[in-house]
């Protein structure tokens, strides 16, 4: 039949510490709650920004909750606050950088129970 539901507690999130920020990761195949996404959340500190890179085996979707980022997709520069959404297609490089005075947090979502990541 496949997964059935299940409630992923703020205990069982998946934190990964980055030198810019951290991930948090709530729904995935490897936390065995979806088989077919990706959920979580992103944190990326004042002046900070993530690597360029891409995802060979998904589409992206960032939403953003609070602060103001600029988001590079394919050399296209774009700047986002709270409430924008950008869907970044499957092999785009892309990254963000915090460019206000907050931290920066948006949920991320994939198109993959296993979200590839290829830096620059």
């Amino acid at each position: 039949m496949g997964l059935k539901s299940r409630l992923t507690t703020a205990a069982d999130v998946t934190v990964e510490e980055q030198t810019w920020g951290r991930l948090e990761w709530m729904v995935s195949g490897a936390l065995g709650n979806s088989g077919t996404l990706t959920v979580g959340r992103c944190y990326i500190r004042p002046g900070q920004q993530n690597p360029r890179h891409y995802h060979p085996n998904c589409d992206e979707v960032l939403h953003v909750l609070q602060g103001t980022i600029e988001h590079s997709v394919d050399g296209d520069l774009v700047t986002m606050g709270p409430g924008d959404t950008i869907s970044i297609p499957s092999g785009a490089l892309h990254n963000a950088r915090n460019t206000g005075p907050d931290e920066a947090i948006f949920v991320i979502s994939f198109s993959a129970p296993d979200r590839q990541t290829v830096g620059e």
